[in-house]
């Protein structure tokens, strides 16, 4: 990557300015709302849902939020990695980019970085485990990148990255741990703030302050009712310290979610302890949040003035979120992206907070759908369960979810 020393502070501005070198090689990709999703998230939850967790006993949370979506699955690879990898390579130096590229990835990495790489006519060498998805593969290949298999662990994949480094002078690009990764992934953050801004204002002059729920949401003394806060997901880091690090000084709130069975909360648990987790072996449906926070974007996520929070949702709970979307927004997205929606409709703490701090108000609440790379084939088989049982798929909605979806037009 670009010699630390000359890359960017970790500012806004600095956003701002990889925002205008990455322009012209990205999508600004859409924001849109749902109406069935922001009432079933200003809904509380069934006494039911809660048995077996700590809010068991205890009053289900009222939030009142107002949801918008930016949708990354639409991003140039299906991802949002698209931007970090264009702003890397726009930071390298001519002779550094005739040396050529290299970095090592199973999905969403390796194909920003062979179409950021191809754009420029420059040689991307990406390093791919033997069990990657054929379609990933494929589609790595189709950028014109030259493929190098390994073993699926990180010390197989960087001993390869070594040899083929030392043979052809490549330079590595990380896939998140690195301010110019962090920078461009902070760019959809920009955006998102300047486009809801834009549909709340045009929702009140169209509907004489009225919209969606019955009303704009906004929390007490915030200007031009943008967005209160985003939820983005968090594996390496690099997209929630991004947005942490374009947004700081607005007044928006940033929280993080991740999955949490059987330990694949690393972050959730770095916070907690005060020290970065270095290391996650579970395996999650969220495929693309299978990697501990990186070491640069840390000193971001761990600072609470620029992210308030992370927080862990269930398996069950991202495929209910995933399903809601697909079915109910008509978007197509991966296990990662849903997420954000998950915390937002099942988590109790992020839920209680934003009724206790936006009360009648609200908050207007963003959610990144982060990528949208993953085959009907992959969606079949993690719903397949309920299907060979026969039994309905409800997850951990139940009645509650279905009677509001079917009142609510989406």
């Amino acid at each position: 990557m670009a010699d630390p020393s000359r890359c960017l502070p970790l500012t806004r501005a600095s956003v701002q300015e990889a925002h205008k070198q990455i322009k012209p090689f990205v999508h600004l990709t859409p924001v849109t709302t749902c109406t069935a999703l922001s009432h079933l998230a200003s809904t509380p939850q069934s006494p039911a849902v809660l048995v077996d967790t700590p809010y068991e006993g205890q009053r289900p949370a009222r939030p009142k939020v107002n949801l918008f979506f930016k949708c990354e699955n639409y991003q140039k690879i299906g991802a949002f990695k698209a931007r970090g990898a264009n702003h890397a390579l726009s930071r390298l130096t001519h002779e550094e980019l005739k040396r050529g590229v290299i970095t090592h990835s199973s999905g969403n990495h390796a194909q920003a970085l062979a179409l950021a790489a191809s754009i420029r006519n420059v040689k991307a060498h990406i390093i791919m485990p033997t069990i990657s998805t054929p379609s990933k593969i494929a589609a790595t290949q189709g950028y014109g990148a030259n493929v190098v298999f390994s073993g699926s662990t990180s010390e197989e994949r960087e001993k390869v990255v070594a040899e083929v480094q030392e043979q052809t002078g490549a330079i590595l690009v990380p896939p998140y741990d690195h301010p110019d990764i962090i920078l461009g992934q902070g760019t959809m953050g920009l955006e998102f703030e300047a486009q809801v801004e834009e549909m709340t204002k045009a929702m009140q002059k169209d509907l004489g302050n009225t919209a969606l729920n019955g009303t704009i949401y906004s929390a007490a003394g915030k200007k031009n009712n943008g967005l209160d806060a985003v939820i983005t997901p968090c594996g390496g880091g690099g997209m929630l310290s991004g947005v942490a690090t374009a947004l700081h000084g607005t007044g928006i709130y940033v929280f993080g979610a991740e999955p949490n069975d059987n330990g694949t909360d690393d972050c959730v648990r770095g916070l907690r302890a005060g020290e970065r987790v270095t290391s996650v072996k579970t395996l999650t449906i969220a495929d693309g949040l299978r990697t501990p926070v990186g070491v640069i974007p840390w000193t971001v996520i761990s600072d609470p003035s620029k992210v308030r929070a992370v927080y862990g949702v269930s398996e069950e709970q991202i495929k209910s979120a995933m399903k809601l979307v697909m079915e109910r927004m008509k978007v197509f997205i991966e296990p990662s992206a849903a997420v954000g929606l998950a915390t937002v409709l099942y988590n109790e703490d992020f839920r209680h907070l934003v009724e206790k701090e936006a009360g009648e108000k609200g908050w207007n609440v963003g959610i990144v759908l982060s990528g949208g790379n993953t085959t009907l084939e992959a969606i079949s088989k993690l719903f397949e369960v309920n299907e060979q049982t026969g039994q309905r798929e409800e997850g951990v909605l139940g009645a509650k979810g279905e009677q509001v979806a079917e009142n609510v037009a989406g």
